[in-house]
């Protein structure tokens, strides 16, 4: 039965990452392609925002993308996102 509900773990976490740059992006994308249980993720530089969908732990992916040593946390839902950028760049 653990097994079972592995198979069907699928999730989608949104993180709020502090990019600034097209290297910023760069090294996001480059931990998650080599995260284990990662089917596919967006990293919007504009928006701050980085979504991944798969077979993955939230906490995992957050830490995983806090290895890039940007700003990471999850995204709150509601927060407009021009707001947040701001707190994070203040």
């Amino acid at each position: 039965m653990y097994s079972f509900v592995l198979l069907v773990g699928n999730k989608t976490v949104v993180l709020k990452v502090g990019m600034s740059c097209e290297g910023c992006v760069g090294a996001v994308k480059r931990v998650l392609t080599k995260m284990e249980g990662v089917e596919s993720f967006d990293v919007d530089l504009k928006e701050q925002k980085v979504t991944v969908k798969g077979n993955v732990n939230p906490e995992a992916v957050l830490q995983t993308v806090s290895k890039t040593g940007k700003r990471t946390s999850f995204w709150e839902e509601g927060a407009p996102a021009d707001a947040s950028a701001s707190a994070t760049t203040a």
